[in-house]
């Protein structure tokens, strides 16, 4: 049976938290000070530790340190003053979750649901120590280099806990994969996980999507719907491109996540929800603080437990492993024997992989169907050639003073014509993905007509900032001090 150790110098608060723990199975030791509760912890490790924050004799936060083996035993702190920065605190501190007073029961009994045999959450982190051994895998992730190796140890560290999550790396990292393997190794494995893409969602839909709604709320709302937050009760919620969700939203996800409470669109009843939110971005946080596409409250919230997930092009050897696994799921899905050659190997390690794992994948999927039995260099897995340098006579011009929003739209629009209107080569210039470039687009009321218009028509001849073979190159940015419009409501021009 699990045992609790329970810490507070209130025997009321006491008693009933030792009665719904003993209703769910646990053994249970109760202690009235930081001295009784050592006492208690030297004659039997407990499973879980559920303490006030002051007792006569000190604050129960002390106890995190005496703790044998903090990966076995979970450690909730109760306060009657809790703040977001106490709670923060806690959670860095090495608690693994925290109560107000007066304690919600539900809440409660959703924690001790949460605790299993140590033995068994042991056993699986080691099964999967043992598989990276072997396999060079951990969990959903592939890649022995050191980068990976310090990831394993953070994602085992912060597993275990309650803590939230920000998973920071570039497009194609395997942020997802990395969300999906915390969960696994945390007590909420056999809750659900749900994945949220911020930036594939339509900013009028989001909110619903998270929340849910109820019928009549909205045209179209024929029925009541459940959100994200919702479904994913007991378990964790994986929330992609976080950068992209809207201001007026984050302030929203920032009460869910301080309060556990949230509404649905069209009604004002509040709904409770046990949910571990793993976010991610592929931007740099503190500038999207700075460009105000993260608010910086939400922002600290989220950073609790900061992941960096490493470049394909900084892992090493792991691009030849990442190839041959994706070869080999390609050989068992068709039933074939296709093999890389020692000069395509090569040719990997030559190319940066912008795109990170993603792009890999993609690539050895194209060469593999080119190839007839072996994978060579002329296959499209070589460093493409690189882009022609941008001139000055590739400039957008804004003043100083332009909305960021407007600023993003005319980059974005520029880009796009330059492109010919291929939407996917647009999202690959910009370091966008491709949904977050359609949800942008259909913000702005550009549609396909609208971009092909804006194609520059083709010349006989090459034009001034064309390269020496007539191509035309991408497009920058550059923002110059110039003077106020001189009539109020007069717009910028742009000089491209």
């Amino acid at each position: 049976m699990p045992h609790l150790l329970v810490v507070d110098d209130d025997a009321d608060v006491v008693g009933w938290i030792s009665e719904v723990a003993r209703g769910l199975g646990f053994t249970v030791a109760p202690a009235c000070s930081l001295r009784d509760a050592r006492a208690q912890m030297g004659l039997v490790t407990p499973d879980i530790v559920i303490s006030d924050l002051q007792l006569p004799d000190g604050r129960g936060i002390e106890l995190i340190n005496e703790i044998e083996r903090r990966d076995a035993t979970a450690f909730v702190l109760v306060t009657g003053h809790a703040t977001m920065e106490s709670a923060i605190d806690a959670l860095r501190l090495g608690a693994s979750d925290y109560l107000v007073k007066p304690v919600d029961p539900e809440r409660l009994e959703a924690i001790l649901s949460r605790v299993p045999k140590p033995e068994d959450l042991q056993e699986k982190i080691g099964e999967l120590r043992d598989e990276l051994r072997k396999l060079g895998r951990y969990g959903h992730i592939l890649g022995s280099s050191p980068p990976m190796q310090k990831l394993y140890d953070q994602l085992a560290r912060v597993a275990p806990t309650s803590a939230t999550v920000l998973l920071v790396g570039e497009s194609g990292t395997g942020k997802e994969l990395a969300a999906q393997t915390i969960h696994e190794l945390s007590r909420r494995r056999k809750r659900p996980f749900l994945a949220v893409n911020c930036g594939a969602i339509s900013p009028q839909l989001i909110e619903s999507e998270l929340f849910g709604h109820e019928k009549g709320s909205f045209t179209g709302a024929d029925r009541q719907h459940q959100g994200f937050f919702e479904r994913a009760h007991g378990g964790t919620l994986f929330l992609d491109e976080i950068s992209e969700m809207n201001a007026e939203l984050q302030t929203k996800l920032l009460r869910v996540l301080e309060t556990g409470q949230f509404m649905r669109v069209g009604t004002n009843t509040p709904l409770t929800a046990d949910v571990r939110v793993i976010a991610a971005t592929n931007r740099r946080p503190d500038e999207a603080v700075a460009a105000g596409r993260l608010r910086e409250d939400l922002y600290h919230r989220l950073n609790v437990f900061p992941v960096h997930m490493p470049p394909l092009r900084d892992r090493g050897t792991d691009i030849e492993l990442l190839a041959q696994h994706f070869l080999d799921a390609l050989n068992r899905q068709e039933r074939s024997r296709k093999v890389l050659s020692p000069e395509a190997i090569a040719s990997l390690y030559e190319h940066q992989w912008p795109g990170n794992v993603r792009e890999l994948k993609n690539r050895i999927q194209r060469a593999y169907i080119l190839a007839d039995k072996v994978i060579s260099p002329s296959a499209p897995v070589a460093t493409p050639a690189p882009a022609p340098a941008a001139d000055d006579n590739e400039l957008l011009t804004v003043r100083i003073g332009t909305s960021l929003e407007e600023v993003d739209r005319r980059v974005i629009e520029a880009t796009l014509a330059e492109c010919g209107n291929a939407k996917r080569k647009a999202a690959d210039v910009l370091g966008i993905s491709l949904k977050t470039l359609y949800n942008k687009l259909a913000e702005y009321g550009v549609g396909a007509a609208t971009a092909k218009r804006r194609t520059p028509a083709p010349a006989t001849a090459a034009r001034k900032g064309d390269g020496a073979d007539g191509t035309r190159r991408r497009p920058r940015t550059l923002t110059k001090a110039m003077p106020p419009p001189a009539a109020r409501g007069s717009r910028p021009r742009t000089r491209s």
